[in-house]
C-alpha cells in the first residue's frame, strides 16, 4: 500500500498518516510473524557460542540486506555480538543516530524446540525466546524497512547492537553497549513490553550477584563429630542474616537462591556456598547492601567467610531524559487511539547501563505477551503492528 511520506513536523493530532502507517504495518503482519519464527527456530542458548553464531550470521544478512553495514564484535567465551550501522538520507546525516539495543541468547537449552515448538495457538506464537526478546529483533527490521520506504531512507542515523550474552550477565558486551550508547541522542531497548497491557518501561531495579563461600573443618560424624565445624551450620546461620536484609517496602530484596554444600552424610563439611541475588531500586541502596553483605561476621570461630560478587546493574531510575522519551511514545500512541502506558519493573536490563550514562533510554518496546523464560512462554500477534509503529516513530523522534 502507498503511503505518504512524512517528516517529524508531520506528527500532529489527526494527521491521517498515522492511520495509514498502523494499516501498513497490520498488512504485513504475517511477515512479522514469519520473520519471528525464523529467529525463534535458530535456538540460541547463551552458553552455547556456535548457537549463538548461528543467529548472529543469520541476523547480519537480514540487516544487510536493507543497507545495514555490519561489523561483529567477536568474543573466545561467549558468543559474537553484532553491530549494525545505517546511514541517514542526506539532510539528516549530522543527527546523532538511535541506538536499538537487544540480545539474542536465550536461557533455554539446545533442543528444546523438540518439546516447545514454535506454532500459532489462538492468536499467540508461542516458542521459547519468542518474547524475550526475538520479536523484539524482528520489530527492529520491519521498522527500518518501513522508515526507508515512507522516507526513501532512513530519517536519521540509526545503530542496532544485538548482544550474545544479556542472559548471563552481558559481560562481554557492557563496554561496546555504553560506548555506542554514548554516540547516540537515545537508546530504544527492545526487551518485552510489561505485561498484556503493553506498558513500556520507565524503571527498572538495580541486580546484584553474589556469593558466598564458606570453610570449615571437616570431621567424620560418627567418630569425631565434636572435632568439626560444619561449613553448612555455618552457611544456615549466615542465610537467616541475610534474610534479614530484605526491605520490601523500599524496594531491596536479597535471596540466597542456590546453595551447595558437603560431600557425604557421614562427613561434618569442609566447604558450602550460597550464590545471591540482589535487588535494589535505587542507586544509593547500593553501597550500602555490598558493605552489609561484605561485613558478615562467622558464627563459628574455626570457620571462615568470603564473599564475592557486587551490583552488576544499578538500576535504570525514571529520569527527565526517561521520561521526555515516554512522553513522545505516549504522544504516539495517542495518535491512533491507543493509551500507552508505563511500568516500572524488578529485572535488569542492558537498559539499566545506557541509564545509568544518563543516556535517555526507554525499555519495553518490544513484544507483547508474557512467560519470558517460562514454558508458556508466548507473544500476542495482534499487537505486533502498534510495536512496530510505535518503534519507527521513536526512530524518528528521539
Amino acid at each position: 500500500m502507498p503511503i505518504k511520506k512524512t517528516t517529524e513536523s508531520a506528527i500532529a493530532p489527526g494527521h491521517p498518516a498515522w492511520a495509514d502507517r498502523l494499516r501498513y504495518f497490520s498488512e504485513r503482519q504475517n511477515h512479522l510473524v514469519e520473520t519471528i519464527r525464523d529467529l525463534v527456530e535458530i535456538e540460541s542458548p547463551s552458553d552455547n557460542k556456535p548457537a549463538v553464531d548461528r543467529i548472529a550470521i543469520f541476523l547480519a544478512a537480514r540487516f544487510q540486506a536493507l543497507g545495514g553495514r555490519t561489523q561483529v564484535h567477536r568474543s573466545n567465551h561467549v558468543g559474537d555480538s553484532l553491530q549494525i550501522d545505517f546511514a541517514s538520507h542526506s539532510g539528516a546525516a549530522n543527527r546523532k543516530p538511535a541506538l536499538l539495543l537487544g540480545h539474542y541468547d536465550t536461557v533455554y537449552p539446545l533442543g528444546t524446540l523438540a518439546n516447545m515448538p514454535c506454532k500459532i495457538e489462538n492468536g499467540r506464537l508461542r516458542g521459547p525466546g519468542v518474547l524475550d526478546m526475538k520479536s523484539g529483533i524482528a520489530l527492529m527490521l520491519h521498522a527500518i524497512e518501513a522508515l526507508q520506504a515512507w522516507h526513501g531512507g532512513l530519517p536519521r542515523p540509526v545503530t542496532v547492537f544485538l548482544v550474545s550474552d544479556e542472559e548471563v550477565g552481558s559481560r562481554s558486551s557492557r563496554k561496546i553497549t555504553e560506548a555506542l550508547a554514548g554516540q547516540s541522542a537515545g537508546v530504544l531497548v527492545l526487551e518485552p513490553a510489561a505485561g498484556l497491557r503493553g506498558a513500556v518501561k520507565t524503571a527498572r531495579k538495580g541486580v546484584g550477584e553474589y556469593t558466598l563461600r564458606v570453610k570449615g573443618v571437616a570431621a567424620h560424624a560418627g567418630l569425631d563429630p565434636g572435632k568439626g565445624h560444619s561449613a553448612i551450620l555455618e552457611l544456615a546461620r549466615q542465610i537467616a542474616v541475610i534474610a534479614k536484609l530484605n526491605n520490601l517496602k523500599q524496594g531491596l530484596s536479597v535471596n540466597p537462591g542456590v546453595i551447595h554444600g558437603g560431600t557425604r552424610t557421614n562427613v561434618i563439611a569442609a566447604d558450602a556456598s550460597a550464590h545471591i541475588d540482589v535487588r535494589i531500586k535505587s542507586a544509593k541502596q547500593a553501597s550500602g547492601i555490598d558493605r552489609k553483605l561484605c561485613s558478615l561476621k562467622p558464627f563459628d570461630k574455626h570457620c571462615t567467610l568470603e564473599m564475592t560478587g557486587g551490583i552488576n546493574r544499578l538500576p535504570m531510575e525514571r529520569t527527565a531524559g526517561v521520561a521526555a522519551l515516554y512522553k513522545k511514545a505516549q504522544e504516539i500512541g495517542r495518535l491512533v487511539g491507543w493509551k500507552l502506558e508505563e511500568a516500572a519493573v524488578g529485572g535488569g536490563s542492558d537498559g539499566n547501563f545506557t541509564a545509568g550514562m544518563g543516556i535517555p533510554t526507554l525499555d519495553g518496546m518490544g513484544g507483547v505477551g508474557e512467560g519470558a523464560h517460562a514454558v508458556h512462554e508466548f507473544i500476542v500477534i495482534s499487537e505486533l503492528p502498534r510495536r512496530a509503529l510505535l518503534l519507527a516513530g521513536m526512530i524518528e523522534s528521539v
